[in-house]
């Protein structure tokens, strides 16, 4: 049964961002689930995967950054997104409503590369999903946002589509054959940052959604508590 419920979060600087938690009766696991750069939590990217995860068992929070809760467009400096995302994992680990067997931190694009950021520096975690890893900047393939992913200790599932500028597959793999924890890769064929997928694809939206959605819970059921 989906339980939809609205939080007020400390985002590390004393405010409060706006949440929102899909649950299912039965939970497999709950996933902090980070938007990108572009669009806040409201995004129908974010609330449709939020909901296709919940239908296949997975709880799934989706919160606002401190700029998108401000109605900005411009992300806060690295160091205010990190804040906030650890303060909001602290939150819900702290909160006997949101109990899981495991506890998933990820997110799209920029939202999952704060994931990863924080999991680095040592927030313990189950696992993260990764939606769209921005391995480099827009233009810039060659500077890569890789150096910290070793320090990662949790398993690690990349969700990444062919057409993805941000992300060349074969770098991301040479990339993960250096990280010590257990990563896996789903490709999503013809899939742009966004995943979205040629019309010739015989595919819509969303079809690949779900089957992603699929994989992430595959992937989460696969996994053994570690905290």
């Amino acid at each position: 049964m989906v339980d939809p419920r609205r939080f007020e979060l400390e985002d590390g600087r004393g405010g409060a961002v706006s949440a929102s938690l899909l649950q299912p009766r039965d939970c497999e696991a709950l996933l902090v689930l980070a938007h990108g750069a572009g669009a806040g939590m409201d995004h129908s990217f974010m609330t449709a995967m939020q909901e296709r995860l919940c239908e296949r068992g997975i709880a799934v929070l989706l919160f606002n950054f401190p700029y998108k809760q401000r109605g900005g467009r411009a992300p806060d400096k690295t160091a205010v997104l990190e804040a906030c995302y650890r303060a909001v994992v602290e939150q819900v680990r702290g909160r006997a409503a949101f109990g899981a067997p495991r506890l998933l931190i990820g997110g799209k694009s920029m939202g999952g590369r704060m994931a990863t950021h924080i999991a680095a520096a040592g927030c313990a975690v189950d696992g993260l999903v990764l939606l769209g890893y921005p391995l480099n900047p827009a233009g810039r393939p060659q500077q890569r946002r890789s150096a910290h992913l070793p320090a990662i200790t949790a398993p690690m599932l990349f969700v990444q589509g062919t057409r993805d500028p941000l992300c060349n597959l074969d770098d991301l793999r040479a990339v993960l054959g250096g990280v010590g924890a257990p990563a896996e890769v789903y490709v999503v064929e013809g899939g742009d940052h966004s995943f979205k997928v040629p019309k010739r694809s015989g595919r819509d939206e969303g079809q690949v959604l779900s089957a992603i959605a699929a994989e992430c819970s595959r992937w989460a059921g696969s996994l053994k508590p570690q905290n």
